[in-house]
């Protein structure tokens, strides 16, 4: 349920709401005086729109809301749908959908694309996060979108039947829950919140009208309770990370003989994201020099370069006459096996990233961050004596063959930080909760969905 709080700054939000009631009800009784004359009191949405029925009676639906701003967005959501299959079997169909891009217009089903285009130009980006973040600057342009959009959002919603909503993107809590309470349905359907930020989050996450928020740090659920959400909403479990990573049991050992890396050197793994962004190059030449001992005339590590979708990196990287054994890979899909058998990891301040490293005891060398919500991973890992920060290629080739040399105590103690800060298990506390949230609740298949137009309409006689 969306709470009301008597004050100035949600005076602002309560009267955009009521223009949007009122944007409504005028145009439902217009749809329902036309179209009672030809459909018997139908609306032509009425007829047209089917509610499918999924699953039997026992089977519960899960609609997870997601956009590809980020790749941590579907990673979150694809780990959760994974848990559910592991824990529940077929007591539950999960849906991962982008609402947004499937069901709503400009600038809603865009945000891929505009997000990628405000991170590539950094300074735009934190302007748009922060000018944002007041509370009555994103109810008001929320709000906005629900008089326009607030139908089309209902339909994407009530198409899956959901017993459970799960959002997981900043963007996905306002307007489904205003859906929901349109249509009477904010107390049936359990709607919970899974940040997928590490420390710096962006206000429109917390909503009190959530039945729960799931917070990836204790930091993050301090920011929940200022926000205005009770105890009660708040739970912290850390981030989701999918089963098949967190559950892996894998043999350093044996990996570097599948993956054919060398067995006696310690290895680094150097990672640029998906598109494999960032000064990669650069510091991958200069570990080359880092890792060479010259009085030695031999190599004292290795080095793994994940080059993501950069198809001109890896063949740039690739021309490179090495002096020390490297790995140069494209977009992997086992990350798990990669970070297993590497000692430690070269990465930007991404969360899952950060997770995954993390659950793996991988010693942290951040390099970059994103400006916003990517600010606060970089404490959240320095401060819990994990891993360090360096924008410096240089300084983090010298720290890393310390690490391999004279400083391996360093290596070992921040290793064993960064397996007490992990949290492997977070996304199966999160199903199990909401799981216990939803026992007891009737499915959703047997209750019958109205159309918004009629709530409207019935709300305004």
């Amino acid at each position: 349920m969306v709470m009301s709080v008597a004050s100035p700054r949600k005076s602002v939000r309560e009267t955009v709401f009521e223009s949007v009631l009122g944007h409504h009800r005028c145009a439902s009784s217009a749809s329902l005086a036309s179209s009672s004359s030809s459909h018997g009191g139908c609306s032509d949405d009425e007829n047209d729109m089917e509610m499918v029925q999924l699953g039997a009676e026992r089977t519960k639906n899960v609609l997870i809301l997601m956009s590809d701003t980020g790749g941590g967005h579907r990673a979150s959501a694809e780990a959760i749908k994974d848990a559910f299959r592991l824990e529940f079997g077929d007591e539950y169909r999960v849906f991962v959908k982008d609402v947004w891009k499937e069901h709503t217009g400009w600038p809603l089903n865009d945000m891929e694309r505009s997000y990628k285009f405000m991170v590539k130009h950094v300074q735009l980006w934190k302007v748009a996060f922060h000018s944002s973040s007041p509370r009555w600057v994103h109810c008001l342009y929320l709000a906005a979108f629900a008089a326009i959009y607030a139908k089309k959002v209902e339909a994407g919603l009530m198409k899956y039947k959901p017993d459970i909503i799960i959002s997981v993107h900043p963007l996905m809590q306002h307007i489904p829950l205003w859906v929901l309470k349109w249509q009477g349905l904010h107390e049936k359907v359990v709607f919970v919140t899974v940040i997928t930020d590490l420390n710096t989050c962006h206000p429109t996450w917390f909503h009190p009208g959530v039945t729960r928020c799931y917070c990836p740090s204790e930091e993050v659920s301090k920011r929940a309770l200022l926000d205005g959400l009770e105890p009660s909403q708040v739970c912290v479990y850390g981030l989701p990370i999918r089963p098949s990573f967190c559950r892996a049991v894998l043999s350093k050992d044996d990996l570097r003989v599948e993956l054919e890396m060398d067995q006696q050197l310690p290895a680094v793994l150097l990672m640029g994201g998906g598109e494999g962004m960032g000064p990669v190059k650069k510091t991958a030449k200069a570990l080359g020099e880092a890792l060479y001992d010259e009085s030695l005339g031999k190599p004292i590590g290795q080095i793994v370069i994940i080059c993501g979708r950069n198809q001109v990196l890896a063949s740039s990287l690739n021309s490179i006459e090495w002096k020390v054994p490297v790995k140069i890979r494209g977009f992997e899909t086992q990350m798990e096996k990669w970070m297993a058998a590497c000692d430690c990891i070269i990465t930007k301040a991404g969360p899952g990233t950060i997770a995954e490293a993390l659950i793996r005891g991988l010693p942290i060398i951040l390099n970059d961050f994103i400006p916003g919500q990517e600010v606060g991973n970089v404490p959240y890992v320095v401060d819990n004596g994990a891993g360090v920060f360096s924008k410096s290629p240089k300084e983090t080739a010298n720290l890393v063959a310390r690490w391999f040399g004279p400083e391996a105590e360093e290596l070992r103690r921040m290793s064993e930080n960064a397996l007490n800060l992990a949290q492997p298990e977070a996304v199966f506390n999160i199903v199990r909760d909401i799981d216990e949230l939803s026992r007891g609740c009737e499915p959703m298949s047997k209750i019958k969905y109205s159309l918004m137009a009629s709530s409207f309409y019935s709300a305004a006689t």
